[in-house]
């Protein structure tokens, strides 16, 4: 391996160029219009166009990467997550070209990708799965009888895929059938696929994950765990390592099973299992994810293991080393969306007219941002992951609070200001986190500052006129204020005019 093609974009595709570029690989990325000026096209020792900004005529197009591909020279392709990263397709089309697929086998994301087929599987190994019904093909008459034998809470969930598209939530019988027609209609448009299955809803429980790693011999090591808890519409927000609530017993049962898992279909590379935890420690198998994780970096602080490195070298047919790994430490990760958060998390897109990044020890950026460029509004608005380390939970916590203050990003919306409310809820502190969190304690969030867009486009205006603000802003700064709240270094202005 010599020349790896990165079939993706944003902030995942910037670190995995960064992990190509420090083993000595070549990285060669790929963009869509909307891309031509975004960070990754900037950093990769070549970029090739791949279409329009509609993911199906860019980052969907297997024709299109796989020409890119042997255009560049690559001979291996990371898919990064999202877009075609769990394709079976994807994989044997790059296999079949000759070239090394950073990944899986096409038949094992084949089989854990069919949520039905996986569960089947698992519940053959010998794991609990949540109670629910799942009959390949199965119509709406008998979804909507197996809805009456299993009761509500019910959720419908699509059985090509995840991430919340194709899921709906039913609390009452009436709701089931309306329900389906709309999550088909998603499951259809987001996986080609509009089948479904029923599972039983679990309101109170956590989400816990375990990373896991195997080689081609069949050597697995698992990494600890994450939780993964702070959920809105079912996708992660925030993320940390260890789980709060995991002791060593249940940590050493979720690793058990995790392992009972990769064994199962014969993984080779990472991936990670995904449990659902009650309160009394009991656990179900929820699905297995067959690519790098968005979160993987709480794992690489926690292990001290550079995750995508560890894929190349898998892929490489390197051998797994399966010397102990000590976890060490706490990490929270955050993620950081061009989305309103006041507003049912709409998308809000822009331009990013002025940017900041906090550094400092034990803190991480996993960024495909740079100032002046558009946030595109064709894809997910996942913007950046603020990752902080310290030796405990308490300390990384004030850590990743004070690194998302410092955090500068004016132009479009974020939900940064959300974020710090989250990390300073008693509850959060207390590691009382439930895949109902947010629902129960931010659903109807305001931000404290009544007009906070359009105080941001009045700063932006500002700005743009007088670059880098007062240079005695700081000082300026009233009582009360943080010293790093980006806020004091901004000079002074007045809304609609160019300052005072």
């Amino acid at each position: 391996m010599r020349k790896v093609l990165v079939a993706n974009r944003g902030e995942i595709a910037v670190r995995i160029i960064r992990a190509c570029r420090e083993l000595g690989l070549e990285a060669v990325a790929v963009y869509s219009d909307a891309d031509r000026s975004a960070l990754h096209v900037r950093l990769a020792d070549a970029a090739l166009p791949i279409g329009a900004d509609d993911p199906r005529d860019s980052y969907l197009n297997v024709g299109r990467l796989i020409d890119a591909a042997r255009t560049s020279g690559a001979d291996a392709v990371h898919p990064g997550y999202g877009f075609l990263a769990e394709s079976p397709a994807f994989a044997s089309a790059v296999t079949e070209a000759g070239l090394t697929f950073v990944g899986p086998p096409p038949e094992v994301i084949a089989k854990l990708g069919n949520k039905i087929e996986a569960r089947r599987l698992m519940a053959r190994a010998g794991m609990q799965v949540i109670p629910g019904y799942d009959s390949p093909g199965a119509t709406d008459d008998a979804l909507a009888a197996a809805g009456l034998r299993l009761g509500v809470p019910l959720l419908i969930k699509a059985t090509a895929g995840g991430g919340g598209r194709g899921m709906r939530l039913v609390t009452r019988q009436d709701e089931l059938r309306p329900s389906l027609a709309g999550a088909r209609r998603e499951a259809l448009a987001a996986f080609g696929s509009s089948d479904l299955f029923l599972e039983r809803h679990l309101p109170e429980v956590r989400h816990i994950e375990i990373q896991v790693l195997a080689d081609r011999a069949g050597a697995i090591a698992t990494l600890g765990e994450r939780e993964c808890s702070v959920q809105r519409r079912h996708q992660k927000l925030i993320e940390e390592a260890p789980s709060p609530f995991a002791t060593p017993h249940l940590r050493a049962s979720l690793s058990r099973a995790a392992t009972i898992a990769a064994q199962a279909v014969g993984y080779v590379n990472a991936g990670s299992v995904e449990f659902l935890v009650e309160p009394s420690g009991a656990f179900y198998f929820l699905e297995v994810n067959t690519r790098l994780q968005v979160e993987h970096p709480v794992t690489e602080w926690t292990a001290g293991m550079d995750l995508v490195k560890s894929q190349l070298h898998i892929a490489a047919g390197a051998p797994l080393a399966l010397d102990p790994v000590e976890l060490r430490g706490h990490a929270i990760e955050c993620r950081v969306y061009a989305e309103d958060p006041a507003r049912d998390f709409a998308p809000s897109p822009g331009p990013v007219l002025a940017l900041e990044e906090p550094m400092g020890p034990g803190i991480r950026v996993d960024s495909g941002l740079r100032a002046g460029w558009r946030v595109p509004t064709a894809y997910d608005p996942l913007l950046a992951k603020v990752i902080a380390w310290d030796r405990t939970r308490g300390d990384a916590i004030a850590r990743i609070g004070d690194a998302l203050r410092r955090y500068v990003i004016l132009g479009c919306g974020t939900n940064l200001r959300f974020l710090q409310d989250v990390l300073r809820h008693d509850a959060f502190r207390r590691g009382d986190t439930t895949t109902n969190f947010l629902e129960r304690h931010f659903a109807h969030w305001q931000p404290d500052v009544p007009s906070l867009a359009l105080a941001a486009a009045a700063v932006a205006e500002v700005l743009s006129e007088t670059p880098g603000g007062s240079p005695d802003a700081h000082e300026r700064g009233g009582p009360g204020r943080a010293p790093a709240d980006p806020w004091d270094r901004l000079g002074r202005w007045r809304m609609g005019t160019a300052g005072a």
